[in-house]
Formats: structure tokens, C-alpha cells, sequence
């Protein structure tokens, strides 16, 4: 289990990367074979959820073990890789290495002002000039769509992330980017990318609606990792916004599932008990927790301090009651590895580890 959930997030890079010629495919033979079951491979659609799991069209659950493709929601603006590996081979790869579902982020940045990408950075997918909607110049979404279509067809769902307002690495404690939206603040014009709920939704809109028939794109994780300032912001706030932009999504696919993180960094679910999200088709609601060893804002105890009974605690109140409850999905959107080579980080990974395999949880490395 823990070679598959880092191990293979490593090889994906390692092998985009090792050898710099486009469109010329390198890879090692030693590349394991990896076990997949039956609920990584139910992709029936349209899905739904009942209780804790997600199904398939034919009432199978379908288990999530998904990879994060960061680079859309970046100073690049695409999907990174593409200057080394077709698009299509990277998601060849992705699937035969066993995952069946990739998380990819976007900014709205790209949204926004929706910037001609540098050629450089797509040096491996020369198709993309042919195809590109303003004179030959490839755009960010003209890309970002190319690389979802690329995704599906190799047979993996796709999971729409909204990652952050302004392209940079997420996430710091620029309060341009703590939430949705940024009007709060002056009327967001200390931003370089001011923002409203209006302007966030219809965002969101513009992303998805040539994406309306493809049917392996699974839905929309939301937005990543809603905070506040300094970790203040309230539940209530968050889940009324996340309802109003599920409504309208549904009006493009009513069959999309929306995906809600928690707040504090995605650590935090506990308010769904007393305030659950509440849409017109209810059975398209899954959750989103992360996992990282420093845990979530303010706190003096990391994970990496903590015995494994202390770490199920806090997982169990925080989201993972929600499955042992049988009262909703949660998707492990995101977890990280050790970032050193520490008893402290062996003891996280450890506790990690052991704790999406008792609680069964979908996840995305």
C-alpha cells in the first residue's frame, strides 16, 4: 500500500521525465505490475453515492486511487509535462500504472484571462497548434480541455479541481487566495486577480461546459482547501457557497458529482454532522479531506508526534466518521509523504497508511 500511494506518483514523474526528446517513449522494465480490483475499475456511468460509497451505473461501488496532475493552476498555466511527453502518452501511463481517476487543478487565472500558452511548454503535443482556437496560439484552456479529452479516452475519469485564484503554488497565506473569492478584501483590487462568488461560478461555468458529454469527466472538486484567514473561515459559509455553484453546474450536467472539501485547509468536516451540503439531487454529494504530517493551521502538535490511536482520532473526527457512519463518500484528495527522512515521518506515513487501508477511503496522491 505505501509503495502504491508514493511510489507511483515518483515513477509517473520519473518516467515523463527521463528521457528529453518529444514524443519519443522511454521506460524501464522494471516496472511492477500493480494489483487493481474490482472497485477501481467499475466505470459505468453516470455515478452516485449512497451511503459511504460512490456507485457506478450498475449499483457497484467504484473505489477512487487517483493522482494529482499539477501545473494548470501554475505560473506555466498548463498541465506540466507536456514539453517532454504527448499528452496522450502521459495518460497512458498514468492508467497502466493502476490509477483510475487523475485530480486536475486549474486556476482562474487561466479562466480569466485565458493567456496564450509559451510554445515551449508544450514542445511534445505540436497537434495543439493545429487545433488551437486564436490563430495557431494555443490558449490555457484550449490545452487544459486537450489534456482532459486525452485522460478519458486512455479511460480514466476526470476530476475538475479548482485550485486557486491567482496561477502561483498553492497554498500560502496570500489572502487574495484563502477562499472563492477575494471581494472581501477592498473590493479585491490589492489582487492581481480580483474575484466575487458570481465571477468564481462562472468561472467554474466557462471550464466545464464544453466537458458537458464527456462522460468519464466524474465532476467538480470545488475548491481547494478553503481556510479563511489564518484557518477562520466558517462551514456554513463555505457549504452555502459550494450548494450555489453545485446548482448551477447541475444545470450544464445533472449527473456530475460535487465535491466539497473541508475547511482549515481540507482537514476539517466535523460541521458536516449538524450542517450537511444539501443540493436538488442529493446523491451526487462526496466529500474531500487532506492529509499532511503538519496537520492544519494553528496547531503545536503535528501528526508526526502522534501515537496512531491519537492520529485515528483526530481522522475520525475531522471526516472519516463520515464512512464509518455510512453517511457520505470521503475522497482523500490529497495526502503528502514524509518531507524528511525522520522517525517522526516514518511514524506519520506509518499511521497514514494503516488508516486508509482500515477505513477503506478513496484517494488521490
Amino acid at each position: 500500500m505505501g509503495w502504491v500511494l508514493a511510489g507511483l506518483g515518483l515513477v509517473v514523474l520519473q518516467v515523463i521525465y527521463s528521457n528529453t526528446t518529444p514524443n519519443k517513449w522511454h521506460a524501464t522494465e522494471s516496472q511492477p505490475d500493480i494489483i487493481v480490483s474490482p472497485a477501481t475499475t467499475n466505470f459505468t456511468p453516470p455515478f452516485k453515492t449512497q451511503g459511504r460509497h460512490i456507485r457506478n451505473a450498475d449499483g457497484e461501488p467504484l473505489k477512487l486511487a487517483s493522482i494529482n496532475w499539477y501545473g494548470a493552476s501554475d505560473i506555466n498555466f498548463i498541465p506540466s509535462g507536456l514539453d517532454v511527453r504527448h499528452r496522450d502518452e502521459i495518460a497512458q501511463l498514468i492508467r497502466r500504472l493502476g490509477f483510475n481517476s487523475v485530480r486536475l487543478p486549474y486556476a482562474d487565472k487561466i479562466v480569466d484571462q485565458d493567456p496564450v500558452v509559451n510554445s515551449s511548454m508544450i514542445a511534445a503535443n505540436p497537434d495543439l497548434f493545429l487545433t488551437a482556437t486564436s490563430n495557431g496560439k494555443p490558449r490555457a484552456l484550449d490545452v487544459y480541455h486537450a489534456v482532459v479529452e486525452s485522460l478519458t479516452a486512455a479511460g480514466l475519469l476526470v476530476i475538475v479541481n479548482n485550485h486557486i485564484t491567482q496561477a502561483t503554488w498553492c497554498c500560502g497565506i496570500n489572502p487574495c487566495d484563502i477562499i472563492w473569492h477575494n471581494d472581501w478584501l477592498a473590493g479585491g483590487r490589492f489582487c492581481r486577480i480580483p474575484q466575487s462568488e458570481d465571477k468564481w461560478i462562472h468561472n467554474w461555468e466557462t471550464v466545464m461546459s464544453p466537458l458537458a458529454k464527456n462522460p468519464l469527466v466524474l465532476g467538480a472538486d470545488l475548491r481547494n482547501e478553503p481556510r479563511g484567514l489564518w484557518g477562520t473561515l466558517n462551514w456554513n459559509d463555505w457549504a452555502t457557497a459550494a450548494e450555489k455553484v453545485s446548482e448551477r453546474l447541475f444545470a450544464i450536467n445533472p449527473y456530475w458529482l460535487m465535491i466539497v472539501e473541508g475547511i482549515s485547509s481540507a482537514n476539517d468536516l466535523s460541521g458536516v454532522r449538524s450542517r450537511p451540503i444539501k443540493l436538488s439531487r442529493p446523491a451526487q454529494v462526496v466529500y474531500s479531506a487532506h492529509v499532511y504530517m503538519w496537520y492544519g493551521w494553528g496547531q503545536l502538535y503535528p501528526f508526526s508526534k502522534r501515537s496512531y490511536s491519537e492520529f485515528a482520532a483526530e481522522m475520525n473526527k475531522n471526516w472519516a466518521y463520515l464512512l464509518f457512519e455510512d453517511l457520505a463518500p470521503v475522497w482523500v484528495g490529497e495526502f503528502g509523504v514524509p518531507g524528511e527522512l525522520s522517525v517522526g515521518g516514518q511514524n506519520y506515513w506509518s499511521h497514514l497508511v494503516r488508516f486508509l487501508e482500515v477505513s477503506d477511503a478513496s484517494w488521490g496522491y
